[in-house]
């Protein structure tokens, strides 16, 4: 009885280890930035680089030169207690470069789909990009429909809040409208990706697999990123967005 009794209080001792040991690995784990691989597609001229320089750098370039193939940037965003490592594939909107798309969508996670608010044409485009993506990209990729421009909206809307809506909700996307120029909504769009991926599933699947990236179109060089480390001073709103 005697033995039984002071084995007891080892046995909860090392219970008690054990479990602040996993607490403790749980707590690492989530600091460790979660790869998400993401492509930007859409016409040309639509903003795509400006929204996602934005998102990076937080600045606007009003004569912005176009993107030849792609670039690639990332940018790291915090979400709870979860890091997210956004690697970006922002992809050329001319049409000599449709071909190439393939392997910049290929095993992306998410997608960020962007149309002109002031061109109804660029809003087909953005469709036939959906239909390219729900027919060859991951089958679970998150795609964002953006409407960019939202700063021209009062003086020169060519598509209504309410067409593009109805069109996002019948396929299945998320739906934005944003300003590159003046940051509005910008932040949220990549708040609303993040919130909709599986980012536990996500990081337990490349932690099984020893994956360290998102993927790439046959990986980009150290020279190809900006990879700007989270500002400590920054943290995230009260508004559940990303703290980037």
């Amino acid at each position: 009885m005697s033995a039984a009794r002071s084995a007891s209080p080892a046995g909860a001792a090392s219970s008690s280890s054990a479990a602040a040991a996993a607490a403790a690995a749980a707590a690492q784990a989530n600091l460790k930035p979660i790869q998400v691989k993401l492509v930007l597609l859409g016409e040309a001229a639509v903003g795509k680089s400006s929204l996602v320089l934005r998102f990076v750098n937080n600045e606007f370039q009003e004569n912005k030169e176009p993107t030849i193939g792609a670039a690639f940037l990332t940018q790291k965003c915090k979400l709870d207690d979860k890091i997210i490592k956004f690697e970006i594939w922002d992809t050329a909107g001319q049409e000599r470069f449709h071909s190439l798309a393939p392997m910049y969508y290929r095993n992306a996670q998410a997608a960020v789909v962007a149309y002109d608010l002031t061109k109804p044409a660029s809003l087909e485009k953005a469709k036939a990009w959906v239909k390219e993506l729900q027919r060859q990209a991951n089958p679970n990729i998150v795609i964002a429909l953006v409407g960019n421009k939202l700063d021209l909206a009062s003086t020169a809307r060519g598509v209504s809040t309410e067409e593009a809506q109805a069109y996002a909700n019948e396929s299945g996307l998320l739906f934005l409208e944003a300003s590159a120029k003046t940051g509005e909504f910008v932040m949220d769009i990549f708040t609303e990706i993040a919130k909709k991926i599986p980012l536990d599933t996500l990081a337990a699947a490349r932690q099984r697999t020893g994956l360290t990236s998102g993927g790439g179109a046959g990986g980009a060089s150290s020279s190809g990123r900006v990879d700007l480390n989270q500002n400590p001073a920054n943290s995230q709103g009260a508004d559940g967005n990303c703290a980037c």
